[in-house]
């Protein structure tokens, strides 16, 4: 007998079940539970999120959102003894760019920052180029002692130059007469910008240094390396090395120094009961507004100047950084 014989029938398999063109396998229980728990899970996070940022987004709303609100509702009406309070839309702002004491301090602002912004952001990268090239205790010291003034607020600072500016009293004045070379009127019509420019600089020079710093510190050091390699001395790695490559900080040191130039205030502000003369109500944008609005009550007018400065700052910044952002690298 053969052996197919012995063995007898062979077993059949089982048939598979055929499942219909269109219709999808039973899910189980537990992915849906799976998906349910990963739902819940970011919903949880998601609400303890919203919760964290609950106290900062009131704040930011109370002492941000809502008086910038109201600030704005102001500049587009107009309020007068004859005519009383009513809605004008833009006149105020079309009063602004027409008015003769705004532009005056804007092209004052303007003249200030072309030779202030420039000395400030020079004396600063060169500041931080001697602290990256000096590995030092003496670097430390020069970076600090160039830093502290920005510790000092603004205020204070301005109230100590004003009492060196003085003519009566300063220790300048007393100086130069003992030198001989008689009185210098350092808060004068022909000096008042180079003595506020000088305040300026000295308060900010080493804030701006201490960025430029940081983004030196950034750089690989191979690059450095190889340049010597190459015969490159320490002017001319900085020269075509290190500042290309913090072109970048640069340009945000020079953007937020421009908005600042621009919102000029608490130096004249604070030197305008000395000099009185010369810092007229209207010598700066930012101390016109403030004038108008806490000396002659006019909040609407103050309000659209405010404004109109605002847009200015932002058009130009904008306008500013699109055309370096390209050499810069900046996105």
């Amino acid at each position: 007998m053969s052996l197919l014989r012995q063995q007898g029938p062979a077993t059949a398999a089982p048939p598979r079940p055929v499942r219909a063109k269109g219709l999808r396998a039973p899910v189980t229980g537990t992915g849906v539970g799976r998906r349910n728990g990963r739902r819940s899970a970011h919903t949880r996070h998601q609400a303890m999120g919203l919760l964290l940022i609950t106290p900062f987004g009131l704040l930011f709303a109370a002492f941000l959102v809502a008086p910038l609100a109201y600030a704005f509702w102001l500049s587009l009406r107009t309020s007068t003894l004859v005519g009383g309070d009513h809605f004008s839309w833009f006149a105020n702002y079309k009063q602004t760019f027409s008015d003769p004491h705004f532009l005056s301090g804007v092209r004052r602002v303007a003249v200030f920052g072309l030779v202030q912004i420039p000395v400030m952001l020079g004396l600063a990268l060169l500041g931080a180029l001697i602290i990256d090239e000096v590995s030092s205790r003496l670097a430390k010291v020069f970076r600090m002692t160039l830093f502290m003034p920005y510790a000092v607020p603004a205020v204070i600072g301005a109230l100590m130059w004003g009492f060196l500016y003085s003519p009566t009293f300063g220790p300048v004045n007393s100086l130069s007469h003992a030198l001989g070379t008689g009185t210098v009127d350092l808060l004068g019509h022909s000096l008042m910008l180079t003595s506020l420019g000088n305040i300026v600089t000295w308060q900010w020079t080493g804030y701006n240094m201490i960025v430029l710093y940081a983004a030196l510190q950034g750089l690989p050091r191979e690059v450095y390396e190889a340049a010597k390699l190459d015969g490159a001395g320490q002017i001319q790695t900085a020269l075509r090395i290190k500042i290309p490559m913090i072109s970048s900080a640069m340009v945000l040191t020079l953007m937020f120094t421009i908005i600042g130039t621009l919102q000029f205030f608490t130096e004249p502000r604070v030197l305008e009961p000395t000099a009185s003369s010369v810092i007229t109500p209207d010598y700066t944008p930012n101390l016109y507004a403030y004038n108008l609005a806490f000396q002659y009550s006019e909040f609407n007018y103050s309000a659209a100047i405010s404004f109109s400065l605002g847009a200015v700052v932002f058009i130009g910044s904008y306008l500013f950084l699109f055309a370096a952002r390209k050499r810069s690298g900046l996105k």
